[in-house]
C-alpha cells in the first residue's frame, strides 16, 4: 500500500496553493514549505527521513508533487521563488476536492510529456510517484541548488557594509563600460550615492546619478519621486534596491516622459553581474566572489 495517496497528495498542493495565494508576487519555496508543514498534521511516514540522504520525506514528497503543477500551468518558479498563476488560482476555485485538483493537475503533466514526446497522451505515472524518474529527480536538484545558491548570493549581498555595496554596483557600471567619477563616502550623500558618465572626461549627456539602498522593505513611490527631484532631463537616473520596489513605485517609473530612470532590484543586479562577468576586475571578482556550476538543463 503505498504510504501517500492522491488524496494526501492533492490536500498538500491545494493547502500549499491556499498560502501563496497570500504572496501574489511569490514566496522563497524553503518559506512556503515551512509554512505548509506548520499548517497541516504530518504522519508519520511525511515526518520521518530518506535513509539515502537524511533529509526529511514530506519535502520531497511536496516538491515532486509541484512538478505536475508547474507542466500544468499552475505554479511558476523562478530563482528559489513559488508563484501561482493564474490559471493555478482557476484551477484552485475549480477543484474544491483534493483529489480531483490533485487529478487534474497529473492530466495535465501527462499531456505535456506525451507533447515533449510527441505521442499521445497515457497513463504514465504523475511525476510526484515517479520520484525514481531522472528527468524529474533532475529538476528537483536543480531547483533546490538554484533556491541555496540564490539564498546564499542574497544573504550575502544583504549583510554586506553599505559602502562595499556601492563599490559593488560601481564595479559594475565600469564592467559597463560607464565611466565612474564619483562614489559617496560614508555619511550623508544628498540622495546620490554615484555619478558616472559615457565619456571618461564627463562631457557629453547623459550624466547618471545612481542611488543605492541596501535595505529590507521595498522601495515604494514616495521613496522613489525623492530620488527622482534630483534627476533632471539630462539626467539618467538608476536606483538600486536590494528588496526590489513595489508595485506603484514601478509604474510611477514607466510613467516618466522626460526623466529617464532605471529601477534595478537584487535579481537584475545580478544578471547583469553575470553577463558583465568577465570585464570585471580582480578587485571587483573579489568584492563579489561567485563561480558558475553546470547542471544538465531540466525538462522546460
Amino acid at each position: 500500500m503505498a504510504e501517500i495517496t492522491r488524496k494526501r497528495t492533492g490536500e498538500l498542493l491545494r493547502k500549499l496553493f491556499e498560502i501563496l495565494s497570500k504572496h501574489p508576487e511569490g514566496l522563497q519555496a524553503g518559506v512556503a514549505l515551512e509554512q505548509l508543514a506548520n499548517s497541516v498534521t504530518l504522519t508519520e511516514y511525511e515526518s520521518g527521513n530518506y535513509e539515502s540522504s537524511g533529509t526529511r520525506r514530506f519535502e520531497k514528497i511536496v516538491r515532486f508533487a509541484t512538478v505536475d503543477c508547474v507542466k500544468a500551468g499552475w505554479l511558476a518558479k523562478h530563482k528559489g521563488t513559488w508563484l501561482v498563476t493564474d490559471a493555478g488560482l482557476q484551477a484552485y476555485k475549480n477543484h474544491p476536492s483534493p483529489e480531483a485538483f490533485y487529478r487534474e493537475a497529473v492530466r495535465l503533466y501527462r499531456a505535456w510529456k506525451s507533447a515533449q514526446n510527441g505521442k499521445v497522451e497515457d497513463n504514465s505515472t504523475p511525476a510526484s510517484d515517479d520520484a525514481g524518474g531522472a528527468s524529474e529527480s533532475a529538476t528537483i536538484t536543480f531547483e533546490q541548488a538554484e533556491e541555496q545558491a540564490w539564498s546564499e548570493i542574497e544573504r550575502y549581498l544583504r549583510a554586506m557594509n553599505p559602502f562595499d555595496f556601492q563599490q559593488v554596483v560601481a564595479d559594475l557600471l565600469r564592467a559597463m563600460s560607464y565611466h565612474v567619477s564619483w562614489i559617496s563616502p560614508p555619511g550623508k550623500d544628498g540622495g546620490v550615492d554615484i555619478i558616472a558618465y559615457t565619456d571618461p572626461l564627463g562631457t557629453k549627456t547623459p550624466r547618471i546619478k545612481v542611488q543605492v539602498k541596501r535595505v529590507v522593505q521595498k522601495v515604494d513611490k514616495d521613496g522613489l519621486k525623492s530620488f527622482m527631484a534630483i534627476i533632471n532631463e539630462d539626467d539618467v537616473g538608476l536606483f538600486v534596491s536590494t528588496a526590489g520596489f513595489t508595485r506603484d513605485a514601478e509604474e510611477f517609473a514607466r510613467s516618466q516622459e522626460r526623466r529617464k530612470i532605471t529601477l534595478i532590484d537584487l535579481e537584475r543586479l545580478l544578471d547583469l553581474w553575470v553577463q558583465h562577468f568577465s570585464r570585471l576586475d580582480e578587485k571587483a571578482r573579489r568584492r563579489l566572489p561567485l563561480s558558475p556550476i553546470y547542471f544538465l538543463t531540466p525538462e522546460s
